[in-house]
């Protein structure tokens, strides 16, 4: 009997300190995710350029920057992919927020001289008969 309360003990140890472990694994990925480093396009430009015009190794600026190889591999494919849609004349692009206000305006008076129009003819149209 005192075998078996040993191991239940370690049993119900073991299962504490793997619910801990998790819960610190779960911690760490959170905070890396809080804290990871986002760059703007422009930047993300402006390092895969530098790579590509194959003054320095790729290593380099990926060193300077803080970045893995992976990553900066990453921005060249979507560099060259978007690259490709431009010349094959993909144009679409997401449009940014003053240009969708600006289309909304746009929109509603369009939609009031529309609504102005059909009360002029419907006023006319009556006149006549």
């Amino acid at each position: 009997m005192p075998e078996e309360s040993k191991v239940e003990t370690l049993s119900s140890e073991m299962t504490g300190a793997t619910r801990s472990a998790e819960t610190a694994r779960a911690l760490i990925r959170k905070t890396k995710r809080a804290t990871r480093r986002r760059f703007p396009t422009e930047e993300k430009i402006r390092i895969v350029m530098e790579g590509v015009r194959g003054e320095v190794s790729v290593a380099e600026p990926c060193r300077r920057e803080g970045i893995h190889p992976t990553i900066y591999y990453k921005w060249l494919k979507d560099f060259m992919e978007a690259g490709k849609a431009r010349m094959r004349g993909d144009t679409l692009r997401e449009a940014t927020s003053d240009e969708v206000k600006a289309l909304r305006r746009e929109n509603e008076r369009l939609k009031q001289l529309v609504a102005d129009l059909s009360v002029a003819n419907l006023l006319l149209k009556k006149s006549q008969s």
